[in-house]
Protein backbone atom coordinates (compact mmCIF):
# COMPACT_ATOMS: atom_id res chain seq x y z
CA UNK A 1 0.00 0.00 0.00
CA UNK A 2 3.02 2.06 0.97
CA UNK A 3 4.56 1.83 -2.48
CA UNK A 4 0.83 2.06 -4.47
CA UNK A 5 0.23 5.24 -2.26
CA UNK A 6 3.86 6.87 -3.58
CA UNK A 7 3.47 6.31 -7.08
CA UNK A 8 -0.15 7.45 -7.19
CA UNK A 9 1.15 10.95 -5.75
CA UNK A 10 3.96 10.64 -8.67
CA UNK A 11 1.99 10.21 -11.27
CA UNK A 12 -0.61 12.89 -9.90
CA UNK A 13 2.06 15.69 -9.60
CA UNK A 14 3.10 14.79 -13.20
CA UNK A 15 0.16 15.20 -14.64
CA UNK A 16 -0.22 18.78 -12.75
CA UNK A 17 3.41 19.24 -13.90
CA UNK A 18 2.23 18.68 -17.46
CA UNK A 19 -0.58 20.44 -17.29
CA UNK A 20 1.20 23.13 -16.38
CA UNK A 21 3.83 22.95 -18.72
CA UNK A 22 1.56 22.38 -21.63
CA UNK A 23 -0.60 25.82 -20.69
CA UNK A 24 2.54 27.86 -20.31
CA UNK A 25 3.87 26.96 -23.92
CA UNK A 26 0.19 27.52 -25.61
CA UNK A 27 0.19 30.75 -23.73
CA UNK A 28 1.08 34.18 -25.57
CA UNK A 29 4.08 34.37 -22.76
CA UNK A 30 5.43 30.49 -24.02
CA UNK A 31 4.83 31.24 -27.65
CA UNK A 32 7.22 34.56 -27.64
CA UNK A 33 9.43 32.71 -25.44
CA UNK A 34 9.32 29.50 -27.66
CA UNK A 35 9.31 26.80 -25.35
CA UNK A 36 7.81 24.38 -27.25
CA UNK A 37 10.13 25.25 -30.64
CA UNK A 38 13.35 24.74 -28.02
CA UNK A 39 11.71 21.58 -26.88
CA UNK A 40 11.72 23.36 -23.31
CA UNK A 41 8.99 23.64 -20.91
CA UNK A 42 8.13 26.25 -18.08
CA UNK A 43 9.25 24.04 -15.24
CA UNK A 44 12.55 23.60 -16.71
CA UNK A 45 13.15 26.85 -17.35
CA UNK A 46 12.30 27.33 -13.90
CA UNK A 47 14.77 24.99 -12.75
CA UNK A 48 17.78 26.23 -14.83
CA UNK A 49 16.98 29.74 -13.97
CA UNK A 50 17.18 28.64 -10.12
CA UNK A 51 20.46 27.38 -11.42
CA UNK A 52 21.79 29.91 -12.81
CA UNK A 53 20.70 33.14 -10.03
CA UNK A 54 22.56 30.31 -7.28
CA UNK A 55 25.03 30.20 -9.32
CA UNK A 56 25.67 33.99 -10.28
CA UNK A 57 24.48 34.78 -6.24
CA UNK A 58 28.26 35.22 -5.22
CA UNK A 59 28.93 37.96 -7.60
CA UNK A 60 26.57 40.26 -4.83
CA UNK A 61 28.52 40.47 -2.09
CA UNK A 62 31.83 39.93 -3.77
CA UNK A 63 31.67 42.57 -6.45
CA UNK A 64 30.38 44.94 -3.62
CA UNK A 65 33.75 43.99 -1.37
CA UNK A 66 35.96 44.39 -4.26
CA UNK A 67 34.62 47.59 -5.23
CA UNK A 68 34.31 49.13 -1.67
CA UNK A 69 38.36 48.12 -1.36
CA UNK A 70 38.58 51.09 -3.59
CA UNK A 71 37.09 53.49 -0.89
CA UNK A 72 34.12 54.65 -2.86
CA UNK A 73 33.56 58.18 -2.26
CA UNK A 74 34.96 57.75 0.96
CA UNK A 75 37.62 60.83 2.09
CA UNK A 76 39.56 62.14 4.51
CA UNK A 77 36.50 64.39 5.51
CA UNK A 78 34.74 60.80 6.75
CA UNK A 79 37.71 59.96 9.06
CA UNK A 80 37.15 60.14 12.73
CA UNK A 81 39.70 62.60 14.99
CA UNK A 82 40.46 63.51 18.17
CA UNK A 83 38.95 66.76 20.17
CA UNK A 84 40.27 70.00 18.75
CA UNK A 85 42.71 67.73 16.17
CA UNK A 86 42.42 66.93 12.14
CA UNK A 87 42.38 63.56 10.77
CA UNK A 88 45.46 62.77 8.81
CA UNK A 89 45.46 61.04 5.22
CA UNK A 90 46.63 57.61 6.78
CA UNK A 91 43.15 57.12 8.71
CA UNK A 92 42.14 55.84 5.31
CA UNK A 93 44.78 53.31 5.86
CA UNK A 94 44.53 52.64 8.93
CA UNK A 95 41.42 51.48 11.55
CA UNK A 96 39.09 54.56 11.41
CA UNK A 97 35.73 53.96 12.94
CA UNK A 98 34.25 57.09 10.90
CA UNK A 99 36.20 56.32 7.59
CA UNK A 100 35.02 52.12 8.24
CA UNK A 101 31.23 53.47 8.94
CA UNK A 102 31.56 55.08 5.62
CA UNK A 103 32.69 52.51 3.81
CA UNK A 104 30.19 50.30 5.30
CA UNK A 105 27.45 52.42 3.96
CA UNK A 106 29.39 52.56 0.70
CA UNK A 107 29.09 48.40 0.67
CA UNK A 108 25.91 48.83 0.99
CA UNK A 109 25.38 51.17 -2.01
CA UNK A 110 27.70 48.52 -4.19
CA UNK A 111 25.37 45.22 -3.32
CA UNK A 112 21.98 47.38 -3.69
CA UNK A 113 23.78 48.75 -7.35
CA UNK A 114 25.14 45.41 -8.36
CA UNK A 115 21.79 43.45 -8.04
CA UNK A 116 19.66 46.26 -10.15
CA UNK A 117 22.66 46.52 -12.47
CA UNK A 118 22.57 42.57 -13.03
CA UNK A 119 18.57 42.33 -12.75
CA UNK A 120 18.64 44.98 -15.38
CA UNK A 121 20.81 43.56 -17.95
CA UNK A 122 19.66 39.65 -17.15
CA UNK A 123 15.71 40.96 -17.70
CA UNK A 124 16.58 42.98 -20.89
CA UNK A 125 18.45 40.00 -22.31
CA UNK A 126 15.56 37.45 -21.93
CA UNK A 127 12.39 40.11 -22.79
CA UNK A 128 14.30 41.87 -25.53
CA UNK A 129 16.98 39.29 -26.76
CA UNK A 130 14.99 36.30 -26.09
CA UNK A 131 18.03 34.24 -24.67
CA UNK A 132 18.62 33.11 -21.17
CA UNK A 133 21.62 34.84 -20.40
CA UNK A 134 22.57 36.03 -17.01
CA UNK A 135 24.64 39.08 -16.68
CA UNK A 136 26.19 40.84 -14.15
CA UNK A 137 29.25 42.88 -13.11
CA UNK A 138 32.32 41.24 -14.10
CA UNK A 139 34.96 39.61 -12.23
CA UNK A 140 38.19 40.94 -13.45
CA UNK A 141 37.01 44.95 -14.68
CA UNK A 142 36.07 45.37 -10.97
CA UNK A 143 39.27 44.31 -9.66
CA UNK A 144 40.60 46.34 -12.52
CA UNK A 145 39.07 49.65 -11.42
CA UNK A 146 39.50 48.67 -7.47
CA UNK A 147 43.02 47.95 -7.69
CA UNK A 148 44.36 49.57 -10.49
CA UNK A 149 42.91 52.35 -11.63
CA UNK A 150 41.19 53.89 -7.66
CA UNK A 151 43.71 52.17 -5.67
CA UNK A 152 43.08 50.44 -2.49
CA UNK A 153 41.26 52.97 -0.25
CA UNK A 154 42.01 56.15 -2.93
CA UNK A 155 45.77 55.32 -3.31
CA UNK A 156 45.74 55.36 -7.29
CA UNK A 157 46.37 57.39 -10.24
CA UNK A 158 42.22 58.52 -10.47
CA UNK A 159 39.31 58.86 -8.44
CA UNK A 160 36.62 57.07 -7.80
CA UNK A 161 34.24 59.56 -9.98
CA UNK A 162 36.95 59.62 -12.85
CA UNK A 163 36.91 55.83 -12.64
CA UNK A 164 32.92 55.23 -13.06
CA UNK A 165 33.03 58.41 -15.65
CA UNK A 166 35.57 55.79 -17.80
CA UNK A 167 33.22 53.13 -17.70
CA UNK A 168 30.49 55.45 -18.63
CA UNK A 169 32.54 56.17 -21.76
CA UNK A 170 33.66 53.15 -22.59
CA UNK A 171 29.96 51.66 -22.42
CA UNK A 172 29.15 54.20 -24.90
CA UNK A 173 31.89 53.31 -27.00
CA UNK A 174 31.45 49.82 -26.96
CA UNK A 175 27.52 50.59 -27.18
CA UNK A 176 28.29 51.97 -30.38
CA UNK A 177 30.61 49.17 -31.71
CA UNK A 178 27.40 46.82 -30.87
CA UNK A 179 25.28 48.74 -32.48
CA UNK A 180 26.83 49.77 -36.17
CA UNK A 181 27.27 45.46 -36.33
CA UNK A 182 31.36 45.99 -35.84
CA UNK A 183 31.19 43.34 -32.75
CA UNK A 184 28.95 40.86 -34.45
CA UNK A 185 31.67 40.78 -37.22
CA UNK A 186 34.46 40.33 -35.04
CA UNK A 187 32.90 37.19 -33.38
CA UNK A 188 32.54 35.58 -36.26
CA UNK A 189 36.28 36.44 -37.38
CA UNK A 190 37.20 34.09 -34.53
CA UNK A 191 38.85 31.18 -35.78
CA UNK A 192 36.11 27.93 -35.48
CA UNK A 193 39.00 25.65 -33.63
CA UNK A 194 39.46 28.72 -30.99
CA UNK A 195 35.55 29.38 -30.69
CA UNK A 196 35.14 25.90 -29.69
CA UNK A 197 37.85 25.78 -27.64
CA UNK A 198 36.41 28.84 -26.05
CA UNK A 199 33.52 26.76 -24.01
CA UNK A 200 36.53 24.34 -22.82
CA UNK A 201 38.90 26.88 -22.02
CA UNK A 202 35.68 28.56 -20.08
CA UNK A 203 34.87 25.68 -18.22
CA UNK A 204 38.75 25.01 -17.03
CA UNK A 205 38.82 28.55 -15.83
CA UNK A 206 35.79 28.80 -13.66
CA UNK A 207 36.39 25.30 -12.75
CA UNK A 208 39.87 26.21 -11.59
CA UNK A 209 38.22 29.08 -9.76
CA UNK A 210 35.74 26.96 -7.71
CA UNK A 211 38.45 24.86 -6.82
CA UNK A 212 40.06 27.72 -5.10
CA UNK A 213 39.42 29.39 -1.38
CA UNK A 214 37.52 32.46 -2.01
CA UNK A 215 34.75 31.47 -4.29
CA UNK A 216 35.32 28.16 -4.39
CA UNK A 217 35.69 24.33 -2.14
CA UNK A 218 39.75 25.42 -1.11
CA UNK A 219 41.39 22.43 -2.84
CA UNK A 220 43.79 24.81 -4.63
CA UNK A 221 45.94 27.48 -2.79
CA UNK A 222 49.14 29.53 -3.89
CA UNK A 223 53.21 28.19 -3.32
CA UNK A 224 55.94 30.28 -3.13
CA UNK A 225 57.55 27.20 -4.94
CA UNK A 226 55.11 26.06 -7.36
CA UNK A 227 52.66 28.64 -7.79
CA UNK A 228 49.83 26.61 -6.98
CA UNK A 229 49.77 22.97 -5.02
CA UNK A 230 46.75 21.30 -3.31
CA UNK A 231 45.73 22.80 -0.02
CA UNK A 232 42.42 22.19 1.70
CA UNK A 233 44.24 23.36 4.63
CA UNK A 234 42.65 23.87 8.53
CA UNK A 235 44.12 27.27 8.31
CA UNK A 236 44.91 29.81 5.70
CA UNK A 237 46.44 33.42 5.35
CA UNK A 238 43.24 35.39 4.94
CA UNK A 239 44.95 37.52 2.27
CA UNK A 240 46.71 35.31 0.02
CA UNK A 241 44.78 32.17 0.39
CA UNK A 242 48.28 30.22 1.50
CA UNK A 243 48.32 27.53 3.77
CA UNK A 244 49.17 27.92 7.42
CA UNK A 245 48.97 24.32 8.17
CA UNK A 246 46.55 20.83 8.00
CA UNK A 247 46.46 20.23 4.56
CA UNK A 248 43.35 18.22 3.31
CA UNK A 249 41.97 18.67 6.98
CA UNK A 250 39.14 21.86 6.23
CA UNK A 251 35.71 21.04 7.10
CA UNK A 252 34.16 23.49 4.36
CA UNK A 253 36.43 21.44 1.50
CA UNK A 254 34.86 18.26 2.87
CA UNK A 255 31.36 19.84 3.44
CA UNK A 256 31.73 21.31 -0.64
CA UNK A 257 33.09 17.63 -1.48
CA UNK A 258 29.58 16.13 -0.28
CA UNK A 259 27.34 18.78 -2.11
CA UNK A 260 29.76 17.95 -5.39
CA UNK A 261 29.22 14.11 -5.07
CA UNK A 262 25.09 14.63 -4.05
CA UNK A 263 25.24 16.24 -7.89
CA UNK A 264 27.26 14.02 -9.52
CA UNK A 265 24.95 10.67 -8.82
CA UNK A 266 21.92 13.47 -9.38
CA UNK A 267 23.54 13.90 -12.56
CA UNK A 268 24.27 10.43 -13.06
CA UNK A 269 20.44 8.91 -12.40
CA UNK A 270 19.36 11.59 -14.64
CA UNK A 271 17.17 13.72 -11.44
CA UNK A 272 15.65 16.96 -12.62
CA UNK A 273 17.86 20.00 -10.67
CA UNK A 274 20.16 17.83 -9.30
CA UNK A 275 22.75 20.92 -9.11
CA UNK A 276 19.97 22.61 -7.14
CA UNK A 277 19.64 19.69 -4.43
CA UNK A 278 23.89 19.74 -4.08
CA UNK A 279 23.47 23.64 -3.61
CA UNK A 280 20.55 23.52 -1.26
CA UNK A 281 22.35 20.65 0.59
CA UNK A 282 25.58 23.06 1.70
CA UNK A 283 23.97 25.75 1.55
CA UNK A 284 21.66 24.47 4.88
CA UNK A 285 24.40 23.77 6.20
CA UNK A 286 26.44 25.95 6.22
CA UNK A 287 23.94 28.52 7.94
CA UNK A 288 24.02 26.72 11.04
CA UNK A 289 26.48 28.68 13.47
CA UNK A 290 28.98 27.43 15.83
CA UNK A 291 30.36 24.66 13.57
CA UNK A 292 33.26 24.96 12.00
CA UNK A 293 31.14 25.14 8.71
CA UNK A 294 29.68 28.14 8.96
CA UNK A 295 29.97 30.87 6.61
CA UNK A 296 28.80 33.29 9.95
CA UNK A 297 31.51 32.90 12.37
CA UNK A 298 31.72 34.26 15.29
CA UNK A 299 33.83 37.47 14.38
CA UNK A 300 32.56 41.14 13.74
CA UNK A 301 32.33 40.42 10.14
CA UNK A 302 30.46 36.81 11.23
CA UNK A 303 28.32 39.09 13.22
CA UNK A 304 27.68 41.44 10.75
CA UNK A 305 26.89 39.70 7.98
CA UNK A 306 24.57 37.17 9.99
CA UNK A 307 22.74 40.09 11.37
CA UNK A 308 22.48 41.22 7.68
CA UNK A 309 20.80 37.27 7.22
CA UNK A 310 18.05 37.50 9.89
CA UNK A 311 16.89 40.33 8.08
CA UNK A 312 15.93 38.15 5.33
CA UNK A 313 14.52 40.92 3.29
CA UNK A 314 15.80 44.55 3.39
CA UNK A 315 15.41 47.80 1.80
CA UNK A 316 18.77 50.72 0.96
CA UNK A 317 18.38 53.04 -1.37
CA UNK A 318 21.96 54.10 -2.88
CA UNK A 319 23.29 57.08 -1.16
CA UNK A 320 26.32 57.94 -2.39
CA UNK A 321 27.48 56.03 -5.45
CA UNK A 322 24.94 56.66 -8.02
CA UNK A 323 25.86 59.03 -10.81
CA UNK A 324 29.08 59.92 -9.42
CA UNK A 325 30.49 60.59 -12.45
CA UNK A 326 33.77 63.24 -12.97
CA UNK A 327 35.42 64.28 -16.13
CA UNK A 328 37.23 66.79 -15.02
CA UNK A 329 40.34 64.70 -15.12
CA UNK A 330 39.89 63.35 -19.00
CA UNK A 331 42.58 65.02 -19.86
CA UNK A 332 45.15 62.89 -18.53
CA UNK A 333 47.21 59.76 -20.46
CA UNK A 334 45.90 57.43 -17.32
CA UNK A 335 42.46 57.92 -17.78
CA UNK A 336 42.73 56.87 -21.99
CA UNK A 337 45.06 54.02 -21.25
CA UNK A 338 42.30 52.79 -18.66
CA UNK A 339 39.42 53.32 -21.40
CA UNK A 340 41.24 51.32 -24.33
CA UNK A 341 42.27 48.22 -21.81
CA UNK A 342 38.23 48.09 -20.82
CA UNK A 343 37.34 48.49 -24.04
CA UNK A 344 39.50 45.17 -25.52
CA UNK A 345 39.03 43.39 -22.32
CA UNK A 346 35.21 44.26 -23.65
CA UNK A 347 35.54 43.42 -27.12
CA UNK A 348 37.25 40.33 -27.00
CA UNK A 349 36.84 38.71 -23.48
CA UNK A 350 33.38 39.73 -23.23
CA UNK A 351 32.42 38.52 -26.85
CA UNK A 352 33.75 36.11 -26.67
CA UNK A 353 31.78 34.83 -23.67
CA UNK A 354 28.58 35.81 -24.87
CA UNK A 355 29.39 33.78 -28.40
CA UNK A 356 30.18 30.67 -26.41
CA UNK A 357 27.16 31.04 -24.00
CA UNK A 358 25.17 31.26 -27.10
CA UNK A 359 27.02 28.07 -29.03
CA UNK A 360 26.38 26.30 -25.63
CA UNK A 361 22.71 26.70 -25.61
CA UNK A 362 22.12 25.36 -29.32
CA UNK A 363 21.36 28.89 -31.05
CA UNK A 364 24.05 29.14 -33.42
CA UNK A 365 23.04 28.23 -36.85
CA UNK A 366 24.57 27.12 -39.61
CA UNK A 367 25.98 30.43 -41.02
CA UNK A 368 27.71 31.41 -37.96
CA UNK A 369 24.55 33.58 -36.02
CA UNK A 370 22.20 33.01 -33.75
CA UNK A 371 18.51 34.71 -33.04
CA UNK A 372 19.16 37.41 -31.19
CA UNK A 373 22.34 38.17 -31.88
CA UNK A 374 22.36 41.88 -32.65
CA UNK A 375 19.86 42.90 -29.63
CA UNK A 376 22.20 40.38 -27.55
CA UNK A 377 25.16 42.70 -28.02
CA UNK A 378 23.01 46.00 -27.49
CA UNK A 379 22.09 44.97 -24.51
CA UNK A 380 25.59 43.31 -23.30
CA UNK A 381 26.93 46.60 -24.09
CA UNK A 382 23.85 49.16 -22.67
CA UNK A 383 23.99 47.38 -19.25
CA UNK A 384 27.66 48.86 -18.98
CA UNK A 385 26.14 52.15 -18.95
CA UNK A 386 23.93 51.00 -16.56
CA UNK A 387 26.29 49.35 -14.25
CA UNK A 388 28.15 52.95 -14.40
CA UNK A 389 25.51 55.21 -13.42
CA UNK A 390 24.67 52.92 -10.31
CA UNK A 391 28.37 53.38 -9.29
CA UNK A 392 29.96 49.71 -10.58
CA UNK A 393 32.44 48.35 -13.16
CA UNK A 394 31.28 46.66 -16.54
CA UNK A 395 28.67 44.31 -16.79
CA UNK A 396 29.06 40.56 -18.93
CA UNK A 397 27.80 37.67 -20.10
CA UNK A 398 28.03 35.05 -17.59
CA UNK A 399 29.98 32.32 -18.11
CA UNK A 400 28.01 30.55 -14.91
CA UNK A 401 24.96 30.89 -17.24
CA UNK A 402 25.57 28.00 -18.40
CA UNK A 403 24.66 26.39 -15.01
CA UNK A 404 21.54 27.16 -16.36
CA UNK A 405 21.69 26.15 -20.16
CA UNK A 406 22.74 22.41 -19.17
CA UNK A 407 20.24 22.54 -15.99
CA UNK A 408 22.99 22.91 -13.56
CA UNK A 409 24.90 24.62 -10.21
CA UNK A 410 26.82 25.96 -4.99
CA UNK A 411 29.57 27.86 -6.34
CA UNK A 412 32.79 25.63 -5.88
CA UNK A 413 31.18 22.64 -6.80
CA UNK A 414 28.69 23.77 -8.94
CA UNK A 415 31.54 25.57 -10.81
CA UNK A 416 33.68 22.11 -11.00
CA UNK A 417 30.41 20.53 -12.35
CA UNK A 418 29.91 23.54 -14.90
CA UNK A 419 33.30 22.78 -16.04
CA UNK A 420 33.07 19.26 -16.29
CA UNK A 421 30.04 19.83 -18.64
CA UNK A 422 31.67 22.46 -20.69
CA UNK A 423 34.40 20.02 -21.77
CA UNK A 424 32.40 18.16 -24.04
CA UNK A 425 33.25 21.01 -26.77
CA UNK A 426 36.57 19.62 -27.30
CA UNK A 427 35.37 16.70 -29.60
CA UNK A 428 34.44 18.57 -32.11
CA UNK A 429 38.00 19.83 -32.65
CA UNK A 430 39.84 17.88 -35.35
CA UNK A 431 43.12 16.97 -33.14
CA UNK A 432 44.77 15.43 -36.00
CA UNK A 433 45.37 18.99 -37.80
CA UNK A 434 48.12 20.03 -35.68
CA UNK A 435 46.86 24.05 -37.05
CA UNK A 436 43.64 23.52 -35.12
CA UNK A 437 45.14 21.52 -32.66
CA UNK A 438 47.90 23.67 -31.14
CA UNK A 439 45.67 26.78 -31.25
CA UNK A 440 43.24 25.31 -29.63
CA UNK A 441 44.95 23.77 -26.80
CA UNK A 442 46.58 27.37 -26.06
CA UNK A 443 43.07 28.65 -25.79
CA UNK A 444 42.51 26.31 -23.15
CA UNK A 445 45.49 26.23 -21.25
CA UNK A 446 45.83 29.99 -21.30
CA UNK A 447 42.55 30.77 -19.79
CA UNK A 448 43.10 28.75 -16.34
CA UNK A 449 46.65 30.07 -16.32
CA UNK A 450 46.53 33.79 -17.25
CA UNK A 451 43.55 33.97 -15.28
CA UNK A 452 42.00 35.67 -18.02
CA UNK A 453 39.46 34.98 -20.69
CA UNK A 454 40.58 37.82 -22.93
CA UNK A 455 44.44 36.06 -23.07
CA UNK A 456 43.26 33.08 -24.06
CA UNK A 457 41.56 34.06 -26.87
CA UNK A 458 44.67 36.25 -27.76
CA UNK A 459 46.54 33.49 -27.60
CA UNK A 460 44.64 31.12 -29.73
CA UNK A 461 44.11 33.59 -32.69
CA UNK A 462 47.61 34.85 -32.88
CA UNK A 463 48.67 31.01 -33.04
CA UNK A 464 46.19 30.42 -35.14
CA UNK A 465 47.13 33.50 -37.71
CA UNK A 466 50.76 32.62 -37.25
CA UNK A 467 50.32 28.46 -37.93
CA UNK A 468 48.56 29.46 -41.20
CA UNK A 469 50.92 32.57 -41.86
CA UNK A 470 51.95 30.37 -45.24
CA UNK A 471 48.75 29.09 -46.69
CA UNK A 472 48.21 32.88 -46.58
CA UNK A 473 51.35 33.80 -48.47
CA UNK A 474 50.19 30.81 -50.98
CA UNK A 475 47.63 32.59 -51.75
CA UNK A 476 48.31 35.67 -51.56
CA UNK A 477 51.52 35.21 -54.42
CA UNK A 478 49.00 33.04 -56.20
CA UNK A 479 46.41 35.99 -56.45
CA UNK A 480 49.05 38.58 -57.45
CA UNK A 481 50.61 35.89 -60.02
CA UNK A 482 47.05 35.87 -61.30
CA UNK A 483 46.43 39.70 -61.34
CA UNK A 484 49.76 40.50 -63.35
CA UNK A 485 48.81 37.74 -66.03
CA UNK A 486 45.48 39.69 -66.28
CA UNK A 487 47.48 42.92 -66.73
CA UNK A 488 49.94 40.95 -69.46
CA UNK A 489 47.04 40.00 -71.18
CA UNK A 490 45.48 43.38 -71.41
CA UNK A 491 48.44 45.42 -72.31
CA UNK A 492 49.37 43.06 -74.94
CA UNK A 493 45.92 43.26 -76.19
CA UNK A 494 46.08 47.11 -76.26
CA UNK A 495 49.92 46.55 -77.85
CA UNK A 496 47.95 44.47 -80.71
CA UNK A 497 45.14 46.56 -80.89
CA UNK A 498 47.75 49.93 -81.36
CA UNK A 499 49.81 47.88 -84.26
CA UNK A 500 46.46 47.34 -85.94
CA UNK A 501 45.47 51.15 -85.90
CA UNK A 502 49.26 52.03 -86.79
CA UNK A 503 48.80 49.82 -90.12
CA UNK A 504 45.43 51.11 -90.83
CA UNK A 505 46.84 54.16 -91.28
CA UNK A 506 50.27 53.36 -93.12
CA UNK A 507 47.33 52.17 -96.06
Amino acid sequence: MGNGFFTRIGKSRSQLEKGLNDGVSKSKVGKYFKLEARKSCFTKELRAGLATFLTMAYIITVNATIIADSGGMCSIADCSAPANQTATADCMLKPNEGYQSCLSKTKSDLVVATIVSAMIGSIAMGVLANLPLGLAPGMGPNAYLAYNLVGFHGTGNMSYQTALAVVLVEGCVFLAISAFGIREKLARLIPQPVRLACAAGIGLFIAFVGLQIHQGVGLVGPDPSTLVTITACANTNPQTGECLGGKMHSPKFWLGSAGFLITCYGLIKEIKGSMIYGIVFVTLISWFRGTQVTVFPNTPVGDTSYNYFKKVVDFHKIQSTAGAFSFSNFNRSEVWMALATLLYVDVLATTGTLYTMAEMGGFVNDEGGFEGEYLAYLVDAGSTIVASALGVSPVATYVESSAGLRKADEQGPSLVMVGVMMMKVVKDINWGNMKEAVPAFITMLLMPLTYSIAYGIIGGIGLYLALNLYDYLVVLLKWLAKMRRMVVKEHNQVSATAAVDSANEII
